[in-house]
């Protein structure tokens, strides 16, 4: 059997497929990839009392937000599962990064049919999660600027370990991705 040949900034991913980060277009974007990658990244960089990983905090913030709203929340960071999560104080150091953050964001949610801009509501639940987050994983309660106006959240963090956070996800993915394809029934 042949080897595929790969050239380019492209990156292998768990379930055997490939992303370029160039072509975004080109590659392969699945569910259980995006559950698994999502689910080994710790947030704030690692810098946590305990593991916390982005799939955990993706489940959380599609529960802080009107049901209408929810899937985009589970979705809000999928596109970390190829470019990893950056801390914003490092991103805003980076504006060449942006650009490829920005393309990657936009061809992973236009799979499951969502577009930039995230919508206000899930904006601001990412920011009351962050809030939540700062007292809960960071044990932290200095000002942070980044969560101005925003408001910790009635939930606890479970700190799931990666194969529980994986299942997590993808077991809400599943639930709302059916009631999305029912409401599209119903009002289509």
């Amino acid at each position: 059997m042949a080897n595929k040949p790969i050239h380019g900034p492209t990156i292998a991913l768990a379930g055997g497929g490939y992303f370029n980060f160039e072509d975004p277009k080109l590659s392969e974007i699945k569910i259980t990839d995006i559950a698994h990658a999502l689910s080994h990244i710790c947030r704030f960089t690692g810098h946590c009392v305990r593991y916390y990983s982005v799939a955990e905090h993706s489940v959380l913030t599609s529960y802080a937000v009107p049901h209408r709203f929810a899937f985009e929340a589970l979705m809000h960071d999928a596109a970390e599962a190829y470019i990893g999560d950056i801390a914003k104080p490092l991103k805003q150091l980076l504006p060449d990064y942006a650009v490829i953050e920005n393309r990657v964001e936009t061809e992973v949610l236009s799979r499951f049919n969502l577009c930039l801009p995230l919508s206000p509501e899930v904006k601001q639940a990412d920011r009351n999660m962050l809030r939540t987050e700062q007292a809960q994983v960071m044990q932290n309660r200095d000002n942070w600027t980044s969560i101005t106006g925003s408001t910790a959240l009635d939930t606890t963090v479970r700190f799931l370990p990666p194969n529980d956070a994986r299942e997590a996800f993808l077991k809400r993915f599943d639930e709302l991705e059916w009631m999305q394809q029912v409401e599209s029934v119903a009002h289509g």
